[in-house]
């Protein structure tokens, strides 16, 4: 997994037909997405409970590309190795989620996945400035987290700080809630290159109807290279 700087979109499979996980992995990967994200939810930590490790391992073969998977669960620790041993790539925990953050992301990296590192909408950025050297990803949350299909919320001062304490360093900014090819320049302009999206991807598609996907993804993707043009 090499690192550039280039606007990715990363399709949550939390909108997704959750009965044809396999096909629709395919199907958003050959239809342009650069991740499949994958949102652990544990009716604890988050009021909603979703996939675990098995899940992941079982879509892992079909997934060609990278899988990156946002762990929104409390405790982090005890479930870092099967998640890795699943497939995940990229290993997003929550600054929020316990009180040894910096030893979650050393566990993550020992376990062979890229660290990552995500924000809930109150949680400031100066949270990450002490981890900066130990994270591959800050993920900036733009909804509160629990449920797809929420309100976008505005953070991009929260982005715009991230970017300037990164520097040069090979971090993604991410952002997952709300995007859509209205909030995407918004985010981009403002630093980020990971995009997450869920229904705006998967809304009006099907593994029989494709192209949709396609499309939702591409105006995703034009919108927040926009900034750029």
């Amino acid at each position: 997994m090499s690192f550039d700087r280039k606007i990715k979109i990363a399709p949550s499979i939390l909108s997704a037909d959750f009965a044809n996980f396999g096909a629709e992995c395919q199907a958003i990967e050959e239809q342009g997405a650069d991740w499949v994200h994958v949102d652990v939810m544990d009716g604890h930590f988050v009021p909603n409970i979703t996939f675990g490790p098995a899940m992941c391992a079982a879509i892992r073969p079909h997934i060609k590309g990278v899988m990156d998977v946002h762990l929104m669960i409390a405790p982090v620790d005890p479930y870092i190795d099967a998640f890795a041993q699943a497939g995940a790539d990229v290993i997003t925990a929550h600054a929020e989620a316990g009180p040894h953050v910096h030893r979650t992301l050393q566990a993550i990296r020992a376990a062979g996945a890229k660290a990552g590192l995500a924000l809930n909408p109150g949680t400031p950025a100066g949270a990450v400035e002490p981890l900066l050297d130990m994270v591959d990803l800050v993920c900036v949350m733009t909804v509160n987290p629990g449920f797809g299909g929420q309100k976008f919320i505005d953070m991009t001062d929260k982005i715009r700080a991230l970017r300037a304490m990164i520097g040069d360093r090979p971090v993604h900014i991410e952002i997952d809630g709300g995007v859509d090819p209205s909030t995407a320049p918004l985010v981009t302009r403002a630093g980020a290159d990971v995009l997450v999206a869920g229904s705006a991807v998967f809304k009006g598609g099907s593994v029989g109807n494709p192209q949709v996907y396609g499309d939702n993804i591409r105006a995703i993707r034009q919108a927040a290279e926009g900034v750029y043009a």
